[in-house]
């Protein structure tokens, strides 16, 4: 990966079923804007959901915010690691389970990034319908990139998708543009 820094429209999915679910997305959202190579933040409405994998956890909140990035994918990583774990979020838990908050890179802009750490877009996007609700909401005419794209747009993907119980909350975007 080169470190370019010309500014790429990046996508970011928001989770939380530990806490004050909304009040962790909420704080994410701002220590995202606060960021010094970050502009342009909006963020889709709230969405309720089961949890993806074992069931005896709490449903999660969901959330897809966008913004305008001008460093590296990796240093992204980074940062979005360490906003993790400032609102408590432990390495090593069981897969799929718990957490207070969770950050996945989704797509900076038309990169295809493939390193065992580090998938962009990533691998679950046009499956997961967590993901492609607030993200439609935001850019439902998005071609995803690469071959996991297969040149369709996110509205496309979520009409093949299963809704599999997902609920937008009322209450709008939580970052307008």
């Amino acid at each position: 990966m080169t470190q370019d820094h010309s500014s790429e429209r990046v996508h970011v999915a928001l989770g939380s079923n530990l806490g004050d679910r909304e009040g962790h997305l909420r704080r994410a959202l701002q220590d995202i804007a606060n960021l010094p190579e970050v502009s342009e933040l909006v963020c889709s409405s709230l969405y309720e959901t089961a949890p993806m994998g074992p069931q005896d956890q709490p449903d999660y909140l969901n959330a897809v915010c966008r913004f305008d990035h001008t460093g590296t994918v990796r240093g992204l990583m980074g940062r979005l690691q360490a906003i993790e774990q400032e609102h408590g979020r432990q390495t090593g838990g069981r897969r799929w389970g718990e957490r207070p908050l969770d950050l996945d890179i989704l797509l900076s802009g038309a990169q295809l990034i493939s390193e065992p750490d580090l998938v962009v877009p990533h691998p679950g996007l046009v499956d997961r319908s967590f993901v492609l609700w607030p993200l439609a909401e935001l850019d439902e005419n998005l071609v995803v990139p690469g071959e996991l794209g297969q040149g369709r747009t996110i509205r496309q993907w979520q009409q093949q998708c299963q809704r599999l119980g997902i609920q937008r909350l009322p209450g709008g975007p939580l970052i307008t543009p």
